[in-house]
C-alpha cells in the first residue's frame, strides 16, 4: 500500500464527507493505493455515525472510536499502530489542511529520501492572538530541539516514512514535537514544505491558549528526558554537588570570620545569628537531596527493562 492517511478528529461530523471525497479524488488522480484511518476521539456529535457510513461506501475507509476524549496524541499513536502504507500522512479533519498537498509530500518521502516532512502554513487565516504565540512557540522549539529548518512544529499536515511512526511513541500532548521525537529516535532527515492553510469551514477550533503554556512544559520535559533520561546523575548529581560545595565553602567562611574576630578581639555575633549560616545550611541540604535524587534515578534506570534496548538499522553477521 502506498499511503495511509490518519485523521484524528473531535466533533467534526460536518466536514468528514467532504474531506473523504477530497482525499479519494486526489488518490485516484495519482493512482495511489491508500487507506484513510479516522480516529474518533470521543466525539459527542454524529462523527462516528458519519465514519461508519463512509466506510460502507468506500472500502479504503477505516475507523477507530475512543470511548471518551483522550486527546490528539493518543489518537495519532493509535493511527500509527494501524498504518500499513509505505508513507503515512497525518492531517486535521477541519478542512484547513489540503489533501492536494499529498502527492508532493509523498514524492519528498519516496524520491528525496526524507524520513519526515512537516507542513508549514506560511500564510495563516488565524487571529493575531494565535499567530504571535505560535511564532514564539516555534522559535523556542527550534532552539531546544536543534531542528533549525522547521517553522511550524504543530502543523497537523505531515508525512512520514512508515518505519518512523513504528519507532516513536506519541503520548500526552507530545504530538506538537513529533519531529523532535523522530530526531531522538535516529531519524534525522527532516524536511519542510510550505502548504496551503484554509479558513475553517465548519464548527469552531478545539484549541485554547492553555496549549501554549502546556506546550512549553512538554518541551522542557522532552528535552530533559532526552538529555538526562538514561543518566539522571549527570544532572542531579552535578547540580547537587555544586550546591553542597558552595554551602560548605560558605560555612567555612562564616566560621573563619568568627574565629578571626575572636582572635583579634573584635566584637562579633553568634554564628547562628548570621543569615549566611542558614543560607549555607540550606544549600548543603538541597545539594544532598539533589545528589540522592540522582542516585535513586540511576538505580531506577539500571533496573528498567529497556535500559539496553537500541534501535539497530542494519547488521552484518559472519556466516
Amino acid at each position: 500500500m502506498d499511503i495511509s492517511v490518519i485523521v484524528p478528529l473531535y466533533n467534526e461530523a460536518e466536514s468528514l464527507p467532504e474531506l473523504e471525497q477530497w482525499i479519494e479524488r486526489v488518490m485516484k488522480e495519482n493512482s495511489f493505493s491508500y487507506e484513510i484511518i479516522f480516529i474518533n476521539d470521543g466525539s459527542t456529535d454524529d462523527s462516528w455515525e458519519v465514519i461508519k457510513e463512509l466506510a460502507q461506501k468506500n472500502p479504503s475507509v477505516k475507523g477507530v472510536c475512543f470511548r471518551r476524549n483522550y486527546g490528539k496524541s493518543p489518537a495519532l499513536n493509535t493511527g500509527f499502530e494501524r498504518a500499513q502504507g509505505d508513507v503515512v500522512i497525518t492531517m486535521d479533519a477541519d478542512l484547513q489542511d489540503s489533501p492536494d498537498e499529498i502527492p508532493e509530500l509523498y514524492r519528498m518521502i519516496t524520491q528525496e529520501g526524507y524520513d519526515l516532512v512537516s507542513g508549514w502554513k506560511k500564510k495563516r487565516y488565524d487571529p493575531l492572538s494565535k499567530t504571535i504565540p505560535t511564532k514564539l512557540f516555534n522559535a523556542t522549539a527550534r532552539k531546544v530541539s536543534g531542528i533549525k529548518n522547521l517553522h511550524d512544529f504543530n502543523c497537523g499536515l505531515k508525512a512520514y516514512r512508515n518505519k518512523v511512526v513504528k519507532h516513536i511513541e506519541v503520548y500526552g500532548d507530545m504530538h506538537r514535537y513529533i519531529p523532535f521525537l523522530a530526531k531522538n529516535a535516529g531519524f534525522g532527515k527532516i524536511g519542510e514544505k510550505v502548504v496551503q492553510h484554509q479558513a475553517r469551514k465548519y464548527g469552531k477550533t478545539k484549541f485554547g491558549l492553555d496549549r501554549f503554556v502546556n506546550g512549553y512544559l512538554d518541551l522542557a520535559t522532552l528535552w530533559f528526558t532526552n538529555k538526562f533520561g538514561i543518566k539522571p546523575m549527570h544532572f542531579f548529581g552535578l547540580l547537587g554537588s555544586l550546591m553542597f560545595i558552595l554551602g560548605f565553602i560558605a560555612v567555612v567562611i562564616v566560621g573563619a570570620m568568627k574565629l578571626y574576630n575572636l582572635h583579634a578581639g573584635n566584637p562579633t555575633i553568634l554564628v547562628t545569628d548570621s543569615p549566611y549560616f542558614y543560607l549555607a545550611l540550606v544549600l548543603m541540604i538541597l545539594g544532598t537531596q539533589l545528589f540522592l535524587t540522582g542516585f535513586l534515578g540511576e538505580l531506577i534506570v539500571r533496573n528498567a527493562p529497556g535500559r539496553n534496548h537500541y534501535e539497530i538499522e542494519e547488521e552484518i553477521r559472519l556466516r
